[in-house]
C-alpha cells in the first residue's frame, strides 16, 4: 500500500484513490490502538447512540441500515458489557430510549485518546507544511462529506451525488 504515485493533480478520482490508501492506512493504524472488546459494528453502533442519545430502536436500525432483530441482537451483546443502556422514555413509558452508559462513554474516549496516539506519532513525522496542508484539505473534506450527508437526510436519499 503506497501513496508515492499521487501526482498532485486535484482530480476527484486520483484524490479519492489516496484517501481511499489513507483511510485504509487509519485502519491499520487504529487497529494497533485497539484493545477494544467490540467488533467494527459495535463500535458503530456506540458511535450512532453517542451522537444520537435517546433513539429508539428502530431508528437505530436503520442508522446502522440493519433489520430491527439483528441490531437488537447487537444491542443486547452491548447491553451485557455494560456499554449501553435502555430507558423509559418520561412521555410515554411504552416507548424505550436507547443510549450510552457511563462505561460506554469512558470506552470511547479510552479509544480515542489511544487513536489519537498513534496518529500523533505518525504526523510527528511529517514536516509542518505539510501537516497544515493536511488539516485544511480534512477540514474541507469534513464540510464537504458533512453537507452531503445532511443533504441526502433532508431529501430522504440514500443515493450518491457526483
Amino acid at each position: 500500500m503506497t501513496v508515492t504515485a499521487f501526482h498532485r493533480r486535484p482530480e476527484p478520482d486520483e484524490i479519492a484513490r489516496v484517501t481511499s490508501t489513507a483511510a485504509e492506512l487509519l485502519e491499520v493504524l487504529w487497529g494497533r490502538a485497539s484493545t477494544a472488546p467490540a467488533s467494527a459494528s459495535q463500535l458503530r453502533l456506540l458511535h450512532i447512540l453517542e451522537h444520537n442519545d435517546g433513539v429508539n430502536m428502530r431508528t437505530l436500525a436503520e442508522s446502522l441500515a440493519s433489520t430491527p432483530p439483528a441490531t437488537s441482537r447487537l444491542f443486547d451483546r452491548l447491553q451485557a458489557a455494560g456499554f449501553v443502556e435502555r430507558r423509559h422514555s418520561p412521555e410515554d413509558r411504552r416507548e424505550v430510549r436507547l443510549g450510552l452508559s457511563g462505561r460506554g462513554r469512558a470506552f470511547l474516549a479510552d479509544l480515542r485518546g489511544r487513536r489519537e496516539a498513534e496518529l500523533r506519532a505518525v504526523l510527528e513525522l511529517m514536516p509542518a507544511g505539510k501537516r497544515t496542508a493536511l488539516a485544511e484539505g480534512l477540514e474541507a473534506f469534513c464540510a464537504a462529506a458533512a453537507a452531503q450527508i445532511h443533504d441526502e437526510q433532508a431529501h430522504g436519499s440514500g443515493s450518491k451525488s457526483a
